[in-house]
This record gives C-alpha cells, sequence and structure tokens, in this order.
C-alpha cells in the first residue's frame, strides 16, 4: 500500500510538472493566467499573485493552467492566449510535452549516475551455442540495426529479435567506424522455462566502464527507446497486434508501480541493502518511461490533447492564408468536444479493464 501511494503522488507530480511547462511558456510569451494549480478537486489552500490565482487542491492527481481565453476562444485582451503570436501559442502548448521529456531525461540520467559500468549493445564475447562468430562477427563489432531498426541499448536487440517471424534477420554493425551488413543472419535459439524458442544473435554484450560521455549517450539512448516503445505500442494498437486489454490507465500504471516497488525491495533485501532506497529506484525508473510516455500521448493530434490543439492552428492558418478567415470557433468548440467525450470514454474503459485484471477477470 505504501509504494501504491508513492505511485500515485508520482503520477500527480508528472501530470503537474505538464501544466507547470504551460504555465512558465505562458508567463514567458506575457499571456495572462488566471490560475495555476496543482491537484485537482476542492481547494485546499490558495493565494492570489498579482494576476494569477495559485491553488493547491485536494486530490493529488494533476494539475491545471488557466490563460485568459483559452476556454471561451474570444477575448478582447491583448494578454489573451488566442490573441498572441502563433509561435508564442506553438511553444506554450508544447511546453508541457517537452517538460515531461526533459523530466524523463532527468531522471533517468540520475539513475544512470550511479553506474559503474554499461552492458553495450557490443560484441564482448561469444556463446558456445551460437555461431556469430562463424558467420563473420568480431569482438569489438557495435550492432547498428536488426530488420533495419535502429540499435541503441542491449534491450533494443532482443526485442527486435522477438518481433522478428523469420529464423535470420539483417544484420548492420558498426566496426572501426564503418558500418558492415550480414544479410540472412542466421539466429540462434536457446528453449525458455516454458519450453518457447527464443532467438538470440549468439553473443556476450560488451561491459564498458562508464564515463561521462557514455553516462549521457546512454541516458539519451534510453530517453529515446522510451520514445520508440510508446509508438510501437501504438502501431500494435492500430495494426491487432495489441488490443484494449492490452492497454493500462492510471489504475493499471499505479498498480505496476507498486509491484515494481516490491520487487526493488525485494532485490535490495536480497543485496543487503535498503528496501525503500530500491523500490525508489525501481518506482523512479518506471516513472521516467510513463513521463516520456506522456509526452509523447500529448502529441497525438487529438482535439482533446496538446497535438490536437497544434493541428487546430496548422488547419487555421491554412484557411487563413486560403480563404483569408479561419474555421468558426463553435466548430472547433464541437470537435473538441467531441473528442474530449471519446478520450474519456477510452480513459473510462481502460480503467474499467485495469480494475477487472486486478480481480483476475
Amino acid at each position: 500500500m505504501f509504494y501504491i501511494l508513492i505511485a500515485i503522488i508520482m503520477v500527480g507530480l508528472l501530470i503537474a510538472l505538464h501544466e507547470f511547462g504551460h504555465f512558465a511558456a505562458a508567463k514567458l510569451c506575457g499571456v495572462k493566467v488566471n490560475e495555476f494549480s496543482i491537484g485537482m478537486g476542492p481547494q485546499i489552500l490558495h493565494r492570489q499573485g498579482k494576476e494569477t490565482d495559485y491553488s493547491l487542491r485536494l486530490l493529488p492527481i494533476g494539475g491545471f493552467c488557466a490563460m485568459e481565453g483559452e476556454e471561451e476562444g474570444e477575448s478582447v485582451d491583448p494578454r489573451a492566449f488566442p490573441n498572441r503570436p502563433w509561435w508564442q501559442r506553438l511553444i506554450i502548448l508544447l511546453a508541457g510535452i517537452f517538460m515531461n521529456f526533459l523530466t524523463g531525461f532527468l531522471i533517468i540520467l540520475c539513475l544512470f549516475s550511479t553506474n559503474k559500468y554499461f552492458v553495450e549493445p557490443m560484441v564482448g564475447d561469444f556463446k558456445d551455442w551460437g555461431t556469430a562468430q562463424e558467420q563473420g562477427l568480431q569482438v569489438g563489432d557495435r550492432v547498428w540495426s536488426v530488420n533495419g531498426h535502429r540499435i541503441w541499448t542491449v534491450d533494443d536487440i532482443s526485442l527486435y529479435l522477438n518481433r522478428s517471424t523469420s529464423k535470420s534477420v539483417d544484420l548492420v554493425v558498426e566496426r572501426n567506424g564503418q558500418r558492415v551488413a550480414y544479410p540472412n543472419f542466421e539466429l540462434s535459439f536457446v528453449a525458455a522455462s516454458d519450453g518457447s524458442a527464443v532467438p538470440y544473435l549468439g553473443i556476450a554484450p560488451a561491459v564498458l566502464e562508464s564515463t561521462p560521455g557514455l553516462l549521457i549517450r546512454n541516458s539519451c539512448y534510453q530517453s529515446m527507446d522510451f520514445v520508440r516503445i510508446v509508438w510501437l505500442s501504438l502501431g500494435d494498437l492500430f495494426s491487432g497486434r495489441a488490443g484494449v486489454r492490452d492497454m493500462s490507465g492510471i489504475v493499471g500504471m499505479v498498480d505496476l508501480m507498486g509491484e515494481m516497488g516490491e520487487q526493488g525491495a525485494q532485490a535490495a533485501e536480497a543485496n543487503q541493502q535498503s528496501p525503500i532506497l530500491g523500490a525508489l529506484l525501481n518506482i523512479l525508473y518506471f516513472v521516467a518511461f510513463i513521463s516520456i510516455n506522456l509526452a509523447m500521448m500529448n502529441l497525438l493530434p487529438i482535439p482533446a490533447l496538446d497535438g490536437g490543439q497544434v493541428l487546430f492552428m496548422a488547419v487555421n492558418g491554412i484557411l487563413l492564408a486560403v480563404r483569408g478567415r479561419k474555421l468558426d470557433p463553435k466548430y472547433q468548440s464541437w470537435v473538441s468536444a467531441a473528442g474530449f467525450a471519446c478520450l474519456i470514454l477510452l480513459i473510462l474503459a481502460v480503467n474499467i479493464s485495469d480494475v477487472l485484471k486486478l480481480f483476475g477477470v
């Protein structure tokens, strides 16, 4: 229960940080902000600033940044959000996304800074049961791509091997600054505990001592890898490879965070380390993924999300250039309301599915 409470607070902080990104950008661009709130629901505390009401609300599940003219779409105030130059509005809309991505990256950077070594997607040695050496790979080769997909981390190798349906892959490695291709590289297979055949390249990855350059590079690679996992998941959803039951909402994420906290605590205890520290480190790693996940999801061109607002900006820009006038605000409001309703229905469906899965249904 303790770890679930931490998870709820963490998710709330991520949403609040997203809104803070909008707030900070709005202030820098001179937009009037009527209220900035941390949390949702009834007010607990509030302080009236020069023009902004700062509030703390009861439920730790997010926050909001209410800008002048944002809801009604029209305002005579020159500092209202709709009346600012397009590039300022774009910066404000993307600032929340940037804040979530930056938060995820900084968490990864802090976690990785404790590493003394990094496991790299490089050939450190060869497995006895593999044929990688016979096929031409050499110690020191860095795996560059598998079936055309760029490899950034060791986990990427197994990810794309498992997504392949063939017994061979198109492999590219980097050797002495040059890229060497191995089309139809034969995979090795090892039996898993459940009897299934698990594909491998047949190599042991290299382990390198941490350096500042390696730390920053691997933090960037891991952040980009989280972005890719989000897009892969969306692609699987639209292609039918995954269904709604495979999606997770707030309930599922909090439950998974709680599980990861318990797993981290157990692993730390086994290594005679602080269980609370182990739990927090495990939770923070997942929080970094969720933060980057939120950033990417908000980029989607759905009317209720930041990406949808950017789409409306682009449509209005085109209409203004072609027809000399923007889209009627009432139509934009209708589309936004419909998009928001669909999003709420999807969130409810996913969270109901999460609850059912908790009860084994």
